[in-house]
């Protein structure tokens, strides 16, 4: 049975009092206008088209003719167009001249349509919405392949996502799964796809489409919820790269059982990186600029070019600090690190350009 070392507190847990309602997919929002103002905006152009016809009904009102005492004064155009627009018609007050007649079939019908395409165009907006969203969800799911998943939007995730993002990872190919719907709607804001739910259960990350990812991040805040979260990602995957974050170190192991392919121990890495900028200031800054990417020095890890087969690693363009060949890391001073061969994947320090298509990076911020 294991045993996992527990840490403080989870984003995962808190989300619990959330229920089971917020287990939902959330595409980014298109930019609309808030609510009041397209509410007020309509309300003003109802208003115009009732005065402008109100307008049109009392130049014209000597060919119009009422029931009642056979005059039509200004309050009787106005109750007329509104009648009238609202196409209630009682028929007390009618056009009888060819003039005012006219004027009904040219400008007054089609004031009428107008004026009911502004008072029913909300209720229609918000008829229409969920359509919209079904099918905007459809073609997600369609299009959406060899994407990453991120499994905790705090501070790992952030940063893991920004290393992501500034090799030319697109926001399209990401999905959030977090669950707190308030970090969703963050994610939504950011351009992001959201998963509201517990990452631990299978029908959120089958919501997340994480069958057909290619890459998946786990930036929990405890340990024992990432443990839970990996059996199961590698349970519907099994040939997508988990990267998973640990707290404790002697919970490293037990990730690598439950199928990460790589495990940074988050508190570990942030206390070496501490010790070091102790010992020497600009080593510490060396380390920090190589794990952040896409400026100064970056980490990255490609394959060997057909040019560099049969030499050293020091006589490559690029700074080569481990090869890796099959399953093995040797690093560059190992005597069967030389020659390079043609299957070989290099680990260099390079500097930090603008690549249409982006190598595999090694480092990530915690």
């Amino acid at each position: 049975m294991f045993h996992v070392k527990l840490h403080g507190s989870d984003a995962m847990a808190r989300g619990a009092d959330e229920k089971l309602v917020s287990r939902r997919i959330k595409l980014p929002k298109r930019i609309v206008e808030k609510p009041l103002r397209q509410v007020s905006r309509r309300l003003l152009m109802a208003l115009f088209v009732m005065s402008l016809t109100v307008l049109i009904v009392w130049i014209d009102r000597e060919g119009y003719h009422d029931n009642a005492n056979g005059k039509v004064d200004f309050l009787d155009c106005v109750y007329y167009a509104t009648v009238t627009l609202s196409t209630t018609g009682y028929g007390d007050i009618v056009p009888y001249s060819d003039s005012a007649r006219l004027v009904n079939v040219l400008l007054i019908t089609p004031l009428r349509v107008l004026f009911l395409i502004i008072l029913v165009g909300t209720t229609l907006e918000v008829l229409t919405e969920r359509t919209r969203e079904e099918w905007r969800l459809s073609r997600w799911r369609k299009n959406l392949r060899d994407h990453t998943v991120v499994v905790g939007f705090g501070t790992k995730g952030r940063s893991a996502l920004q290393t992501l993002l500034a090799t030319g990872l697109s926001k399209e190919q990401v999905v959030i799964v977090d669950p707190s719907a308030k970090v969703i709607d963050i994610a939504n804001a950011e351009g992001f796809t959201g998963v509201v739910g517990d990452a631990t259960r299978t029908e959120v990350l089958l919501r997340a489409e994480i069958q057909k990812a290619r890459q998946i991040v786990i930036a929990t805040q405890r340990d024992d919820t990432a443990v839970l979260v990996t059996l199961t990602a590698r349970q519907l995957n099994r040939g997508a790269k988990i990267v998973a974050a640990v707290r404790e170190e002697e919970n490293a192991p037990l990730l690598k059982q439950s199928g990460a392919d790589a495990v940074i121990t988050s508190a570990s890495a942030a206390g070496r990186l501490l010790g070091l900028s102790v010992l020497s200031p600009s080593a510490g800054t060396v380390m920090e600029d190589l794990i952040q990417q896409g400026s100064g020095l970056d980490l990255i890890e490609r394959p060997v070019n057909r040019s560099e087969v049969g030499k050293s690693v020091r006589d490559t363009d690029d700074l080569v600090v481990s090869v890796l060949r099959g399953h093995r890391l040797l690093p560059y001073d190992d005597p069967h690190a030389s020659p390079l061969q043609l299957t070989d994947r290099v680990i260099t320090i390079v500097r930090a350009t603008p690549s249409s298509t982006p190598p595999v990076i090694l480092g990530s911020a915690d």
